[in-house]
């Protein structure tokens, strides 16, 4: 045996110890949980929920505090043209592409604190447990909390350069357009154009969600490695028939509109399930006009959403409904009119290595994991466009989701962040 100098065995002591004290970094979970209750004071009602919606003063107040969190970090950190926070950590190697990791705070109305806030807060978490064991990055570390995602995946839409501008003007809850919003957060919708990174400008993208469903728990499992995110349409399916005396138009005579519409949420239902696989095909909104008791309703408007990881299925789905709407408004003596809205996105596939790099770290750090579609879309699923994706999964308590109800436990989102802080640093020595 070649003979050692004392001080090279020293070293080699040293590296060894290094990389078994990186090995065993974990972030702190009652930290983590208390960030996640210090966000939901952020719009804190009288009956103890939080209602938190993209573009209210609430959601204004929450990015504020956000962006002090990071600044404190040492990250600098600003707000782009879109209103998403940007937050970048140095790295240690020049021209290196960044790591991209995050998710979203705004909430649907009535929602609840977990879902997009756990990864966001998990981002947080990350970025604190690294600067205290002093871990440097070859790669920048940018930390992303995107805007409005819960009312069309606005943030990220505007950096995969999909926001058209036609979607500015649509209003969520709030009364704001997402245009006034845009402005609301600090943006500024004459320059979104600048806000677009291109396809290969970022090494990877990482976003830690709920699952927002109850096959994690049910199966007692801890990790979810999400293999791909449904692609969703959605329309505005119109139908008109004529308003009338609801106690002296006979009922053979009549041009009842909700009748028809009616018809075609059964429809919806039979002809989803009449197709093989996971599609799902919901109607979740109706509007009848004028909306008297006594009146015969002579207009309604009805929202249709498909659901699938296949572009073609959901186009399957969809023209046969289209055709089985015809005849139900032609029987019912009513006209009928598909309106496409501007919130369509396609089926996204995670990228495999990162798929393998998060299953791999769930198993050392003795999780049990499997992998699966995500049903609801997300911020990666845009970002998947421009760069190689990953996802990670936790349990979502009774599968409830979109809802002050919905709760995912301390031990579950550590699991989580752990998952995601083992992979970052494996894709930062791993990938140019």
């Amino acid at each position: 045996m070649k003979y050692q100098p004392k001080s090279t065995n020293l070293f080699l002591l040293f590296l060894l110890s290094c990389i078994s004290v990186h090995s065993q970094i974990l972030v702190n979970q009652d930290r983590l949980e208390e960030r996640i209750f210090d966000l939901a004071k952020f719009g804190l009602q009288d009956n103890g929920e939080t209602e938190r919606v993209a573009f209210s003063d609430a959601d204004l107040e929450a990015h504020q505090w956000v962006i002090s969190e990071l600044t404190k970090m040492g990250l600098e950190t600003h707000t782009d043209f879109a209103g998403n926070i940007v937050a970048t950590r140095s790295g240690t190697k020049k021209n290196m592409k960044p790591i991209v990791f995050g998710s979203h705070i705004d909430r649907v109305p009535n929602g609840g604190n977990y879902d997009g806030c756990v990864g966001s807060m998990a981002a947080l978490e990350v970025i604190q447990t690294l600067n205290e064991n002093n871990i440097k990055t070859k790669h920048p570390l940018q930390v992303i909390i995107f805007s409005n995602e819960e009312g069309g995946v606005m943030g990220s839409r505007a950096i995969a350069g999909h926001l058209g501008k036609s979607a500015l003007g649509v209003k969520n809850s709030t009364g704001y357009s997402m245009g006034e919003g845009i402005m609301r957060l600090g943006g500024d919708t004459t320059r979104l154009a600048e806000v677009v990174r291109k396809k290969g400008e970022l090494a990877a993208f990482l976003e830690l969600h709920i699952e927002q469903g109850g096959i994690l728990e049910k199966e007692n499992l801890d990790i979810g490695v999400v293999e791909g995110i449904v692609g969703l349409k959605w329309w505005d399916v119109e139908f008109t028939g004529f308003a009338n005396h609801a106690g002296t138009t006979p009922m053979n005579a009549r041009k009842n509109a909700l009748l028809a519409a009616a018809k075609f949420i059964v429809a919806v239902n039979e002809i989803t399930n009449s197709f093989d696989g996971a599609q799902v095909g919901t109607v979740g909104r109706i509007k009848a006009e004028p909306g008297a008791p006594n009146v015969i309703p002579g207009k309604v408007t009805a929202s249709l959403e498909i659901r699938d990881l296949s572009s073609e299925i959901i186009q399957k789905v969809y023209q046969a409904i289209k055709t089985k709407t015809a005849e139900i408004a032609e029987s019912s003596n009513v006209t009928v009119e598909f309106h496409p809205l501007d919130t369509t996105a396609d089926p996204a596939i995670m990228n495999p290595e990162i798929q393998k790099i998060i299953a791999e770290n769930a198993k050392s750090l003795g999780l049990t994991y499997k992998y699966m579609p995500s049903g609801a879309g997300h911020d990666a699923q845009d970002m998947a466009i421009i760069a190689p994706t990953g996802m990670i999964f936790v349990p979502s308590k009774g599968g409830i989701s979109h809802s002050p109800k919905e709760f995912t436990s301390a031990k579950d989102m550590a699991n989580g962040a752990n998952v995601l802080l083992k992979s970052l640093l494996e894709l930062d020595n791993t990938m140019e």
